[in-house]
Formats: structure tokens, C-alpha cells, sequence
């Protein structure tokens, strides 16, 4: 298929088009490159050893959007493109509803003017806010507790109208839990702007120098050692998700988590990574953020049973290939 990635320059987005590359699809990505780098699609390039079209479009810009989609025959779309950051979007939630909602609505009304109505739609277990219930199905109640969790419930919404409008949508909806990791080769990975919200780059950055310590947000939860419990999934797992998902696309919208449904905790996952890479990462305990839930993790099986997916990389895995990126990026050889 030829297939537009919307966002392909980013963490996820490079990974997954590694993927749809290796399975033989042909992709023509769009990118405003604002939290992202366009030479990371010179890695995918090289990895895969194919050639990717790259357009610098903002999904805001409808009218550019529309030509890209004029000038390729799309068949299916995989959208990723969005702002992501909790706490900045309770800071800003009017940026992150401007961005996530109007985006991806240009998106399917230039998708509907082209006759393309296959999507694969990026979603997140932030949808589910503090989880009642672990380990978390697709069937639990939808209660996000921030602005860009309410963004992607609020998008899942739209599409099923939209599918329940016209029966030629063929929707898949994937809530991902915690992305880890990088691929193997070290070419690509995840490299936040200032200081990392998400657990691995933070200990990754630790472990190389660029900050002195780990900040643990609360040991007193009621987990086995007082740390959140999360499922993390390496990035490489989750992008063949988006491939398997791609390719068994059926009329309507259809739900999956795609998790590993296994947690770790923080002080788990630190202990892997020093396991794994044979290092030392300094912590200290801070204050609770707010919001945060004590366990969630995925009930995948949905996913495993519908799409023949699930996740095969370990803990370990995700440590090893997020510390060889790491210090690949540091080197300067990216």
C-alpha cells in the first residue's frame, strides 16, 4: 500500500516507518518537524534501505495537506502527528486542543474529499485517567484527567461518528501504554526537548552525564516498593503494531491497547537498566506529581487475538537499545 504517516519524523513515527518500510509499503510522510528532526527519516532511510517522500506540512495547514494527498495516490493513513506532553498540556491545554483536535479533523475531511478511509489512529492509555481495574481492557471506562488525555478521548469520539456516517471507514484505534527503547541499530530512538517527562530517556540522560541524578516521583504508593508500576513496550514492538493494525483493517472502528501486559516499577525499571548496561544511576526521592496512578498496565489481548499481535522484546531489551541511542546521540553520529 502507499501510506501517509502523519508525524513519521518523531520517536514513534521513525520506528514505525522502519516497520512499514520492511513490510513492503510505500510512505510519503508529513512533518512539521517541531518535535522532531527531519534527518531521523534519513536513519529510517538507511535502515531500511528505501527511500521515504518527505513533506514539511502542518496538519493546521489544510490546503498544503490536501496537496500531498493530490499529488500521491494515499491509500491508508497512520496518524501520529499531535502534541503529547502532559504537564504542558494542563499548562496549555487551548495549544493542545487547537493542535491535537483541529489537526487531525482537517486530516479525515481531506482524507473523506480523497475517497481514503483507512486509518490507523495513535491514542493512549491516558484515556483511561487512574485505571479502576488492572490489568486495563479496551472495555474500561474512559476518564482522562488531563487536557491531552481529553484530546485523543474526545478524537476517539469523532471517529466513531464519522465511521457511524459513512461505512466505507475502516478505523483502528491504538491506545499505547509507555514506549521505551530504540531500535537496535541506534540510528533512531527518543530524544525529548529539555528535561525528559518519561522515565527512560530521563535515566538514559543520568547515565550519560547530562543530569546529575533521577528524580523519583513518590515511594509511597501501594505497590510492592512505593513506586508507580507501568507497562512499558519497546518502540520496535509497538511500530509492528501499527503494521499489523494497517494490515487488518476492517469496516468500523475497532479498539486495541497495544502493552505488554506486564508492569514495572520505577525502581524495577532502574535496576534493569543498571542490570543491563552495567552502570550506576543515581536517585532521589521527590514529592508525588499529581495524577499519577499507583499500577496500570495493559490487557493486550485483544490485540493478540484480533490483529496476531503482541509484544516479544523484554525489559532488558528496551534498556540495552535506549542506552546504545543514547550514546550514539551523544557521540554526535545521528
Amino acid at each position: 500500500m502507499k501510506v501517509l504517516v502523519t508525524g513519521g519524523a518523531g520517536y514513534i513515527g521513525s520506528h514505525t516507518c522502519v516497520e512499514l518500510l520492511k513490510a513492503g509499503h510505500e510512505l510519503v510522510v508529513v512533518d512539521n518537524f517541531s518535535n522532531s528532526r527531519v534527518d531521523s527519516l534519513e536513519q529510517v532511510e538507511k535502515i531500511a534501505g528505501r527511500s521515504v517522500r518527505i513533506y514539511d506540512v502542518d496538519l493546521l495547514e489544510k490546503e498544503k495537506l490536501a496537496q500531498v494527498f493530490g499529488e500521491h495516490s494515499i491509500e491508508a493513513v497512520i496518524h501520529l502527528a499531535g502534541f503529547k506532553a502532559v504537564g504542558e498540556s494542563v499548562e496549555f491545554p487551548l495549544k493542545y486542543y487547537r493542535n491535537n483536535l483541529i489537526g487531525t479533523l482537517n486530516l479525515c475531511e481531506v482524507m473523506s474529499e480523497h475517497e481514503v478511509y483507512q486509518l490507523v489512529f495513535s491514542s493512549s492509555a491516558c484515556v483511561y485517567g487512574i485505571p479502576k481495574q488492572t490489568p486495563v481492557p479496551e472495555t474500561a471506562n474512559l476518564q482522562a484527567i488531563n487536557p491531552y488525555g481529553n484530546t485523543k478521548r474526545m478524537l476517539e469520539d469523532m471517529l466513531e461518528d464519522l465511521s457511524s456516517s459513512n461505512e466505507n471507514w475502516r478505523v483502528a484505534v491504538l491506545r499505547y501504554f509507555n514506549p521505551v527503547g530504540a531500535h537496535p541499530s541506534g540510528l533512531i530512538g527518543e530524544e525529548p526537548k529539555g528535561t525528559p517527562n518519561n522515565l527512560m530517556p530521563y535515566i538514559t540522560q543520568v547515565a550519560i552525564g547530562q543530569l546529575p541524578r533521577l528524580s523519583i516521583f513518590g515511594d509511597d504508593y501501594d505497590t510492592e516498593d512505593g513506586t508507580c508500576v507501568r507497562d512499558y513496550i519497546h518502540v520496535v514492538d509497538l511500530a509492528q503494531g501499527h503494521v499489523s493494525a494497517l494490515e487488518h483493517l476492517s469496516t468500523g472502528v475497532h479498539t486495541y491497547n497495544l502493552g505488554t501486559g506486564r508492569g514495572y516499577s520505577v525502581y524495577e525499571v532502574v535496576k534493569a537498566f543498571e542490570e543491563a548496561n552495567a552502570l550506576s544511576i543515581p536517585v532521589q526521592v521527590v514529592e508525588r506529581r499529581p495524577g499519577d496512578a499507583a499500577v496500570s498496565y495493559a490487557d493486550p489481548a485483544k490485540a493478540e487475538r484480533e490483529l496476531g499481535w503482541r509484544a516479544e522484546k523484554g525489559i532488558f531489551d528496551m534498556c540495552q537499545d535506549a542506552w546504545r541511542w543514547q550514546k550514539h546521540r551523544q557521540g554526535g553520529n545521528g
